[in-house]
């Protein structure tokens, strides 16, 4: 008997033993386009913990945490929508909820999972524990079709705010009552808005457009006042270049008053003071930028670039507006990620299957890793920042 009793025990506490329990606080995932893939990756020691297959098509992926940091929600070009375990480093749950889809959100208070559409257009929002859809949003503006959405972010106040490309106009949904979302609708906003952002507080959501020369932007604390035109005639001087890669603006980089944007299809970066959302000057950069992204104390901004420029990243300096470093990372850099603190900085190297990891304060390369085919970074930190 006392040995049945002893083997029981020891049956039960092995588990425990096999499987330390581990905080998130460090966590991440990294997008293996190629293979419809994630790898889950830890960054205090910088390494690969996990990879999950089966994901679909990944090649335009996004993802978005709970606010308890265990679980993603990874939205796929193929409208797939997938809710991940980073503990168990498997997925929970996935549904194929649209035939394209372009990113998406997840709500203020965490229970909505908000998907926006190119095909059949609009956004779809889903319970984050089910995935139940509880909403449609069709985004449709008298036309033949729905319009595609773009710019999908959460807001304050229980919101989600979203651009629609073809039709040319900004809408919030209130949320709060989700099966019943209240729209409102903000028309002739300029054409082609291609991406969106919202500033760090919440207050601000600005359209990036491709067919007009200037910005829109919504002031979500007086959204009575409507949609501005903001930064006019900022390329109306340069040549037109061919354009190789949108930029992406959750990559814009907001640094105190100031904001650093990627000027389209330009080899600049704008400047512009956040407090009357006018110029401060222009920076000239080795390609077409990307992504424009802010250490978290906003002490430098770094810039990685579209093809053919992709092989390089650049660092300015946002105090002298001057580029303090120009790094040769690899073929096809893709995408960077600042741990939460800002002391390192992880870049995807596509054509060179790898990620590297950069001491911020110094410029070097502390380490590599190896990745089939990486893109998107994403560290849970972001579930607790407005509009990631």
């Amino acid at each position: 008997m006392k040995g049945f009793l002893l083997t029981l025990l020891l049956g039960m506490c092995l588990p425990a033993i096999a499987a330390p329990l581990r905080g998130t606080g460090d966590l991440g995932v990294v997008v293996e386009r190629a293979d419809g893939g994630l790898l889950v990756v830890e960054h205090t020691g910088d390494t690969i913990l996990s990879e999950i297959s089966g994901l679909g098509d990944l090649s335009h992926a996004s993802v978005v945490f709970s606010r308890d940091e265990r679980y993603a929600y990874v939205f796929g070009r193929d409208g797939g929508l997938t809710k991940v375990d980073l503990l168990k480093g498997k997925i929970v749950k996935r549904i194929m909820q649209a035939g394209n889809s372009i990113g998406g959100a997840i709500s203020q208070d965490g229970k909505l999972v908000a998907v926006s559409n190119y095909t059949p257009g609009g956004v779809r929002v889903f319970d984050s524990d089910t995935l139940e859809q509880v909403a449609d949003i069709p985004a449709d503006y008298g036309a033949a079709k729905p319009s595609r959405v773009v710019g999908l972010v959460d807001a304050p106040g229980q919101r989600f705010v979203f651009s629609l490309y073809d039709a040319g106009q900004i809408w919030i949904a209130d949320m709060k009552n989700p099966r019943k979302p209240v729209i409102t609708r903000f028309r002739h906003i300029g054409h082609l808005p291609y991406d969106g952002l919202i500033t760090p507080d919440g207050r601000y959501y600005i359209a990036g457009l491709f067919g007009d020369d200037n910005l829109a932007l919504l002031d979500l604390w007086h959204p009575e006042k409507g949609v501005k035109s903001i930064l006019k005639g900022y390329a109306k001087h340069d040549k037109k270049l061919p354009v190789y890669k949108m930029p992406h603006l959750e990559g814009w980089a907001i640094a105190g008053r100031q904001a650093f944007v990627p000027a389209v299809g330009e080899h600049k970066v704008l400047v512009l003071d956040t407090g009357t959302w006018k110029s401060r000057g222009e920076i000239a950069v080795h390609g077409q930028p990307v992504f424009v992204m802010a250490r978290p104390d906003g002490r430098y901004v770094w810039v990685n670039f579209a093809h053919p420029d992709n092989d390089t990243v650049q660092v300015i300096d946002t105090e002298s507006h001057k580029i303090v470093k120009t790094l040769k990372p690899g073929k096809a850099v893709l995408h960077m990620a600042f741990t939460p603190r800002g002391e390192k900085l992880w870049l995807s190297v596509r054509d060179d299957n790898r990620l590297q990891v950069y001491d911020t304060a110094t410029l070097k390369l502390l380490k590599e890793l190896p990745a089939k085919k990486p893109s998107g970074i994403f560290f849970t930190n972001r579930a607790h920042q407005t509009g990631l």
